[in-house]
This record gives C-alpha cells, structure tokens and sequence, in this order.
C-alpha cells in the first residue's frame, strides 16, 4: 500500500472496485483513503485499516473510480448563458430552430432583443441561414443568434437594421458579412463581422452571470470535470467577461472547481496590453482561480474559410479558390508577443485550427523559447483541425501540449459537407491527427469547447478511441482511423494531460498519495467492455478535495 504520513482514520474511503490510477507507478487498485481533502493511501484490502467509526466508506461495488476529468478549453459562462436563453444546441431542424425562436419571443415579450443560439452551420445550405426566415417569425424585435462555434451569427433585418448594415456596409478587417448577388446582406455575420451587431447587445446583469457560471459549473461536475481552463476571460464578441462572476463565485465560497483563466488577447491592440494583462493576473488570482494564461486567437474556423491554410481553399469544382483563411495576428508580430508573454511566465493559449495558424503559433513558441530558454510556461494548440506533417514532430521539441477537442474527429455533416470539399484529400486526410501526435512524443490535454460542443468527456473519449460519434447511423466510416488513440490514454489526456496544461500537476490528474482527492465514479469499467460502448459510460459521483460536488440520482 502506497501511504503517506498522516495517522489516524480516513474520513473516507472508496473501495469495491477497480480504480484507474493515471499514475504509471501503480496503474490499477481497488481501494483509495482521504483525510483533510488530500489522498492518504492507495492500495487494496489493507487500506480498509484506515476506516474509523466516522469514515464514510463507498462501496464502488464494481465501478471504475478515476481522478477527476479536466476540460482544458471551455467556455463555462457562456454555456450557461446560452442555456438559459434561446437554446438551439441539441437539433440540427431548420424549421425546429424557427419554432423554438418564436416560441422564446412569444415567452418574453418584454425583451428588447431575442437572443441565445448554439445552431448548427450543417442546418442551412452553405452553412448561412437567411434573415429573411428569422424576420418570418420575429419582424419586430432584434434577433441575434451565434452558431455553435460562435465564430458565426444568425441576425434578422431589425438587427441589421440596427446596427446600420447595408450593402454599402465594408467587411471588418477581421470578418465577413454574407450578402447576396446585389451585395445585400443575408442575415449570416463571420468572425469579426459578429460584433457589429453584438456589440449592440444588452448584457446579462452580474447576479444573471453569476447564476450561468454556477449553472455551468453544476453542469461541468456532473460530468466528472473537477477543474478547468477558462478559454477567454475578458469581453469578446457578444461574450461578457466571466472574471467579475469568478471573483464573485470565490468571494461567496462558491465556486468548487479549480480554474485557470486565459485572459483575452485583443487582436485589434498590441504590444501596449501586456501591462495591463499583469495586471489582471495579479488583481483575479486567488484561492481556486489562477489567471496564468493568455489567450490568443489566431485564425477562424474551417467551415466558412477563415481558418489559416498553407495553401488556398479549394471551390465548389474542386479548382483553388482566392482565399486561404485570416491570420488573425501579423505572425511577425505574433512572435513579439508570445517572447514577452512568456519571459513574464505567461502561459500562452492559442486557437489554431488551419495549417498555417499552428505553423504560425509554433513558430511564436520557437521564437520565446530562443528568446528566454525553455521556461515552465506549458503553453498549449487548441483545435489542430489541420496540422502539416512537418510541424507533428515540432511540438515535442518545443514542449507545446497539443490539446485535443477529440469529439471533433469523426464524419458528420458539417465535415462531410463544409469542410472535405474545400481542403481537398491531401489536406483532409491530415485532420485531427491525434495518433501521430502522440507518436511524436507530444504531451496532450483535452477540451471540450463547450458550448461549441458537449462538455461530456466520455463522448470525447470514445470519438477518439473509436473515431466515429457515438450517435452515427450504422455503417458510417470512422474518420481517419490510423489517428485513434487507445482508452488509456485517452483518459490520460483529459486528467493528468489537462493538469499538466493547467499546472495542476503537482495536485491532480492522477490518484496518488498526497494529492487532492479530486475523484469521479463511473457507473461502469469501460477498459472491460467494448470500445463502441465507452459513450454509454455515465458518471455517478464527482469529489473536490474529498467533498461531493455531484451524485447522480441513482448513485
């Protein structure tokens, strides 16, 4: 039995059943002691000596204890918001979209603009639904309505309208306004295009905030995740920003997770913002929340062409197109930045989806690293959509962690239909190349990029292991499967990889005497059944530091 130095009883003890350690010293026990929030002994029958009078004692009867999943790139405030707006996250049903609108409107009908979203680009032909069919259903009030990736808005002619778009309106630098063949618009806002008429939202009050944030975290610990990276911390888009509700969340002792906030790097500034990102790191962090990372935004989504691409997009013929995507950030300058983020001991979290962007954001950690050596900074990819062979290898080498969005890797519509046409076999056949990231010898983290997507780890789980979603009709394809990854280590990324991002590592991510018991029971063992019935794996109990966060209903 591996066991630390505190005497006397456990005030609990988990034991019955198998528990996946994370911890390559001792991979696999049956039983797991805490005293005073923290890991006493891990072990089997002789840990049972540390049960007292006063331990409570969780018989696993069978089920897997696991430590806690860590979700190293969500967005928990506005998932919250979204789900208690207008939400259209769980169908893909044009008409059932319009319904729930008019239903939402008809519900409030006080409300000066009707918002909320989470739609799917694969609903609509091109990925661009039209105002004409929102102004069908709300003609008098203000509609806006980001997509899923909220790299897109949904908005009818009464926005539009008020926010002073018209034909004569130019594209932001940033962004792109759909129109038709007179150069009208359409009802279809991208990127940067989004805050003209975000901007022109109301903001939820602080206590609304508040209240999705806890919403969010309820949510999260429900499906195991005990800690978590803020991907932007700071106003973006028609994003508020989640910092006053985390200081608020701390100041009432309410907030239960560990949080690592990505402050937001303004694309549209400079040089000029790192003082005040200092600042901020040292006036939010406190008790659970740290606000160690910066988050740098470099290019745009796959979908709609804004993502960075070494080489053009291809038409709808399959001919090369006049556009390759939007690198955000000059990538000269891009490298300025992230050698003075990181000599400051930044943390430097980057979006890169496309190509070129994780080229681009490579070359930036290069660059730090020649600059200042190799700090322990940890900075991490988001997204790896398209990774080109030759930077695979690059991310060792650097001490990049790839961080994976794993339920992304599998064929449905969005990619079957809005992505695969326009980056041709060559480049469709480098996505998500998880396999060969690790083959490489990458560190990897997982996230969920919740709301984009479900913040349920066990989905994302078994995409990677299996690479098909685990709603796919029979006979559908798995998605590049010489890129799968085995269960364990799977798991490994969405704790110990995640801790590592979050420099939690010393703390969490495994089941290890003498770290925090930050533990989740599974209602099942996953490693002893099939790979096709990992998503069918529920979580019944969730623990922070020793104390239960969450109990399904039948746990």
């Amino acid at each position: 039995m591996s066991q630390s130095q505190v005497t006397g009883p456990a005030e609990l003890v988990l034991t019955g059943g198998p528990v996946h350690t994370v911890d390559p010293a001792r991979s696999r026990a049956t039983a797991v002691a805490v005293r005073d929030g923290r890991i006493t002994a891990v072990g089997h029958d002789e840990v049972h000596a540390l049960i007292g009078p006063d331990t409570e004692v969780v018989d696993l009867a069978g089920k897997l204890l696991l430590p806690g999943f860590q979700d190293a790139h969500v967005h928990p405030q506005g998932a919250g918001l979204e789900l208690g707006m207008c939400h259209l996250a769980d169908t893909v049903d044009p008409d059932e979209y319009l319904r729930r609108v008019r239903t939402y409107a008809d519900r409030h009908p006080d409300a000066e603009w009707i918002t909320g979203g989470g739609w799917s680009l694969e609903a609509f032909p091109g990925g661009a639904p039209t105002a004409a069919a929102l102004d069908a259903v709300v003609p008098d009030r203000p509609v806006f309505l980001p997509n899923r990736d909220h790299h897109g808005a949904w908005v009818n002619t009464r926005a539009l309208e008020r926010a002073g778009i018209d034909a004569h309106t130019p594209d932001p630098a940033d962004g792109r306004i759909e129109r038709d063949a007179d150069g009208r618009p359409t009802g279809m806002l991208q990127e940067g295009a989004v805050h003209l008429v975000g901007r022109l939202v109301p903001e939820p009050t602080p206590e609304e905030q508040l209240t999705a944030l806890l919403r969010a975290q309820a949510v999260l610990h429900a499906y195991g995740v005990t800690a978590w990276q803020d991907a932007i911390v700071g106003a973006y888009a028609n994003m508020t920003d989640p910092a006053p509700s985390y200081r608020t969340a701390l100041d009432r002792g309410l907030l239960t997770a560990r949080v690592v906030g990505a402050l937001w790097w303004d694309r549209e500034r400079g040089a000029e913002q790192i003082p005040e990102l200092v600042a901020r790191r040292e006036e939010l962090s406190g008790g659970r929340f740290r606000a160690g990372a910066v988050k740098i935004m470099q290019d745009g989504i796959a979908e709609n062409h804004t993502a960075a691409m070494l080489d053009p997009y291809l038409t709808g013929c399959g001919c090369a197109s006049a556009t390759s995507g939007i690198s955000f950030v000059e990538p000269g300058e891009l490298k300025k930045y992230v050698t003075e983020l990181d000599a400051l001991g930044f943390q430097v979290h980057f979006h890169a989806l496309g190509d070129r962007a994780v080229r681009e954001a490579l070359d930036a950690v290069e660059a730090a690293r020649t600059a200042n050596g190799t700090l322990d900074t940890r900075h991490h990819l988001a997204h790896l959509q398209v990774v080109h062979p030759h930077d695979v290898r690059r991310f060792r080498a650097l001490g990049a962690t790839a961080n994976l969005q794993m339920l992304w890797a599998a064929h449905e519509p969005q990619m079957d239909e809005l992505t695969l046409p326009f980056l041709g076999p060559e480049r469709g056949a480098r996505q998500y190349p998880f396999g060969d990231l690790l083959r490489a010898g990458a560190t990897l983290a997982a996230g969920s990029d919740w709301p984009v997507s479900s913040p349920d780890p066990l989905q994302a789980i078994h995409v990677a292991v299996n690479r098909v979603s685990p709603d796919a009709p029979e006979g559908t394809p798995r998605f590049l499967p010489g890129q799968r990854l085995d269960l364990g280590t799977a798991l490994a990324a969405y704790t110990a990889g995640s801790a590592h991002v979050n420099h939690l590592d010393h703390l969490t991510g495994s089941i290890t005497v003498g770290k925090a018991a930050d533990l989740v029971v599974l209602d099942r063992d996953p490693f002893t059944g099939p790979p096709e019935e990992i998503a069918a794996t529920r979580v019944l109990e969730t623990f922070v530091d020793g104390k239960r966060v969450h109990a399904a209903p039948d746990a």
